[in-house]
């Protein structure tokens, strides 16, 4: 279970704990109303709640536009294909660890060759040049990187590790890119 799951549980069972308890008074009025306290308390776990769902969105999207990179690379040029699909998967394996199964990660059109669904924009192609391709997926990768590296302070620690890890992957995809290749 991870951090936020961990926060929802615990808002939603205080908040039942609550709701149970304000039941078993003896004056017979009724419920209780919550208390100014409990009120604001429930308003701050809801936002705490939208801010890190939000950080999640933002953290996934990023790893989901460095996955669209690489198959609009891979579509244009094939001969790539050995280079650059184990950095393609490392990606599509980001988007869905950071993602947590909201949105399946796009399936490689280009690696199987089926046409994959067609989505409401269509991705910028790759560069005609097969070296220019490789240094915009770089970018690319350094690029979400750096988003990934913005979002740590905000993120709770479980979450934080992982986006650590997936900026980590993003610098050295980029590298392995670039300098890698002349190495």
């Amino acid at each position: 279970m991870t951090t936020t799951g961990r926060r929802t549980l615990l808002a939603a069972g205080a908040s039942a704990a609550a709701a149970a308890l304000t039941g078993c008074t003896s004056d017979g009025a009724g419920p209780r109303r919550p208390s100014p306290a409990e009120e604001a308390a429930a308003r701050e776990a809801e936002r705490v709640a939208r801010a890190e769902a939000a950080l999640r969105r933002r953290a996934a999207d990023a790893s989901r536009a460095l996955l669209e990179r690489y198959d609009a690379a891979l579509a244009a040029h094939p001969a790539l294909r050995t280079r650059v699909t184990p950095l393609r998967a490392a990606a599509a394996a980001h988007v869905r660890a950071l993602s947590e199964g909201d949105r399946p990660a796009p399936s490689p059109s280009a690696a199987s060759g089926t046409a994959a669904p067609a989505a409401s924009t269509a991705p910028r192609p790759a560069p005609a040049d097969p070296a220019a391709a490789l240094r915009e997926l770089a970018a690319a990768a350094r690029t979400a990187s750096g988003a990934h590296t913005a979002e740590l302070l905000a993120a709770p620690p479980e979450y934080a590790r992982l986006l650590a890890s997936v900026a980590a992957a993003g610098a050295a995809h980029a590298y392995l890119l670039t300098e890698g290749a002349r190495a």
